[in-house]
């Protein structure tokens, strides 16, 4: 049986991960942080104030880390949450891989009956 993912601390992750744009917002962390809201809203069709509010919704999922450099807000990637969400995400994938090798068994040995 698969544990459960993630529980209700959990519950941002899941938010923060099914927008498409926040993931884009990841990825563009992953391979260029730190970025201010500023910085990262020249590179989108967004205004800061919506790349501030996607900031905050990545923030609150622990996946990004704002540090205060003066008078800017920098944001980083935090992948660490991450790796619970892949951990549940192979148990998954075993569980439904032992599952379909089952099923073939079960298939096969009908098949040398006939």
């Amino acid at each position: 049986m698969v544990s459960e993912p993630t529980g209700e601390r959990q519950q941002p992750l899941f938010a923060a991960l099914a927008d498409p744009f926040r993931r884009t917002l990841l990825l563009h962390l992953a391979q260029h942080s730190p970025k201010t809201a500023t910085e990262l809203a020249k590179e989108y069709p967004i205004t800061r104030q919506g790349i501030l509010k996607h900031l905050a919704i990545l923030e609150a999922a622990q996946l990004v880390v704002v540090r205060q450099v003066g008078r800017d807000k920098r944001y980083s990637l935090t992948p660490e949450p991450l790796s619970e969400l892949e951990a549940w995400m192979k148990e998954l994938n075993a569980t439904w891989d032992a599952r379909l090798l089952r099923l073939k068994h079960m298939l096969e040995g009908e098949q040398l009956g006939e």
